[in-house]
């Protein structure tokens, strides 16, 4: 890669949209090698989807278990040519001191005891968001959709509004893929619902007060619970499914497709972005081309659509090219397959109708992760805009723009930050 591109890449400040920093992860001080591993994409290697989406979030809560070479070896040899696993393991071996060897058989006691040690210190997070050049984060504590993170984790966070409990209301008991209850929600804001009336005032009330939370968006990521078809309102159907513990699948789905369709509705209106989770989850229903309708119905919303959409990478930078109200999120899918990252960028940036349709994200639950993720997007990007530049697509200037579109000011400008 061409040093002036590769230096002014790494210059770049990022606005990172995407992650899962949450309190019980960025504040907890007994952390060591293996759960880095346990608590990231690695353990994808063996926790496989349909499973994901319960183990996602048991992922959080993982009881202390000791460092060793037994438990880190899996990941190490056996998983050791994925992707996701050779992103932590650069990433933690830069940060630890160890880059020239990896983790091995003879260091990794040397790495646990560093990991150990730097998470008893309050300011090991901030260290590592600094070190990655990171400016400001989006966050999605999947664990708790009203979190205002300021309070908790600092003033450069921002979080978006997690929308599936509320989609999957239709009974005070309800729960999504994560355990949240709607209902239970609403009421810790004081919304008490008794009527299908109430149940959609009171989601009116939610979106009108994101600002009050430093909500900067609403998340989508009702692939880990249903399919991606979000049919036209049906609200007579919708309203047989209220109150019911186990309404009919008809009737549980227009109640999910009516109040999806108000939050993107009240969305538009609020000027909010809306997050979608495409791609791998249950993904038999999460082909991108089974938001169109939707995206259809709501031209004044803003949808930033995630993940590349893999497998159909392609299929979404056709949606993105026919659709002006779609952005595309780049975050994990070039931790999934760099090599199926690099083609579907230059993709995109032949493809795209302007320079700012794609933004970049870490969606990781640890700091070393996300240390890991950004700095390969960086790497990757560059790579990209090279081979832009040496194939005379671009000029130097015309990449460097680019670049400080993707890395923060794309974000920036879509999320309306100060």
């Amino acid at each position: 890669m061409s040093e002036t591109i590769s230096d002014f890449v790494n210059a770049c400040q990022v606005v990172d949209v995407h992650e899962h920093h949450m309190p019980e992860v960025a504040h907890s001080r007994d952390v060591n090698l293996l759960k880095l591993f346990q608590q990231s994409y690695a353990a994808w290697t063996s926790h496989v989807l349909p499973s994901e989406p319960k183990a996602t979030t048991e992922m959080v809560s993982i009881p202390p278990e000791p460092t060793t070479w037994e438990a880190l070896a899996p990941f190490l040899e056996r998983s050791g040519s994925n992707a996701f696993v050779r992103n932590l393991v650069r990433g933690v071996a830069e940060l630890y001191g160890v880059a020239d060897t990896g983790i091995t058989r003879d260091n990794w006691e040397a790495v646990d005891a560093s990991v150990r040690l730097r998470h008893k210190e309050a300011t090991w997070s901030s260290e590592v968001i600094g070190r990655a050049a990171i400016g400001r984060i989006v966050t999605d504590p999947f664990l708790d959709p009203l979190m205002d993170p300021r309070p908790v984790l600092g003033q450069s966070y921002d979080a978006v509004l997690r929308i599936n409990a509320f989609a999957l209301g239709w009974h005070p008991e309800s729960r999504d893929h994560n355990g949240n209850c709607g209902h239970t929600l609403l009421r810790r804001l004081g919304l008490e619902v008794k009527t299908f009336d109430d149940y959609c005032d009171a989601i009116r009330e939610l979106v009108a007060g994101c600002a009050r939370r430093n909500h900067v968006a609403l998340k989508n990521a009702l692939a880990y619970d249903r399919d991606l078809s979000f049919d036209e309102p049906n609200e007579e159907l919708a309203r047989q499914a209220w109150g019911q513990r186990s309404p009919s699948p008809a009737a549980r789905k227009a109640f999910c497709d009516f109040v999806v369709d108000l939050f993107c509705q009240l969305a538009g209106e609020a000027d909010l972005p809306v997050q979608t989770h495409l791609g791998t989850a249950i993904i038999s229903g999460s082909h991108p081309l089974r938001m169109t309708g939707l995206i259809e119905r709501h031209p004044r919303t803003r949808f930033l659509l995630m993940h590349l959409a893999y497998p159909w990478s392609r299929d979404l930078l056709g949606i993105a090219f026919v659709y002006r109200n779609v952005w595309l999120d780049l975050c994990w899918s070039f931790l999934l397959s760099p090599s199926h990252f690099k083609l579907a960028l230059h993709e995109a940036i032949e493809v795209l109708p302007d320079e700012s349709r794609m933004m970049i994200g870490g969606d990781c639950l640890h700091v070393e992760e996300t240390f890991a993720a950004i700095q390969g997007g960086r790497r990757l990007i560059g790579e990209v805009l090279n081979e832009k530049v040496a194939n005379g697509y671009f000029r130097s200037r015309d990449a460097e723009r680019l670049a400080i579109r993707i890395l923060g000011k794309n974000a920036k400008e879509f999320f309306r930050l100060t």
